[in-house]
């Protein structure tokens, strides 16, 4: 990141803020009136990501705590023909990470989504994201370089994409939007970056 590139942290950062509109999906643990709040640009104000980012954040989140298993497995298999290593790490380890899938598969994502808001203006795009220490960041617009649209297996099959921001210094990520929106702010990045080009 370079130096115009400002972030921090700050626990006691607001929470609320999600401009009006957008996706009518609505996710559990989410009243309707925020899935309809939810996933729409709205320039100099606070805007969520798509609702169903949450159900692909469960589905990436299983998926990926499926790894920490091989660790208790190889452990186990070990231990049974060892006469050294106790088995109880083993069982420890499988309940530890038993929890943490089920975390992830649950409360985790909700409270990613509902912790990830951005706002983007002409002169910067504020990111603030972050589970128990929320981080923000700041992207001065005349600091962009390219702007594109990804979307892996997951995204693609709740018709979602992420927005990747390069600057000189580091790569930003706005994900979890709905098509439409991903398109739309990337094309509205790349149209403010090239008038704040124009006016240096």
């Amino acid at each position: 990141m370079t130096a115009e590139d400002k972030k921090y942290t700050n626990t006691e950062l607001s929470e609320t803020g999600a401009a009006g509109g957008g996706e009518e999906h609505s996710a559990p643990g989410m009243s309707d009136e925020e899935a309809g709040q939810a996933d729409l640009i709205t320039n100099g104000l606070e805007n969520r990501l798509s609702p169903e980012a949450i159900n692909a954040w469960r589905i990436s989140g299983s998926i990926g705590s499926l790894v920490y298993w091989i660790i208790p497995l190889v452990y186990g298999a070990v231990s049974i023909g060892s006469s050294t290593l106790p088995e109880w790490p083993a069982y420890l380890l499988g309940v530890l990470f038993l929890t943490l899938t089920f975390l992830e598969a649950t409360v985790i994502p909700y409270i990613r989504w509902k912790r990830w808001s951005y706002r983007v203006d002409r002169h910067e795009i504020d990111l603030q994201r972050g589970l128990f220490v929320i981080t923000r960041t700041l992207i001065p617009v005349k600091r962009v370089q390219h702007v594109d649209t990804r979307q892996g297996p997951v995204y693609r099959q709740f018709g979602l994409a992420s927005v990747t921001i390069s600057t000189a210094g580091d790569v930003h990520e706005i994900p979890a939007l709905s098509e439409p929106v991903a398109d739309d702010l990337r094309h509205k990045i790349s149209e403010y970056a090239r008038v704040a080009r124009e006016d240096l």
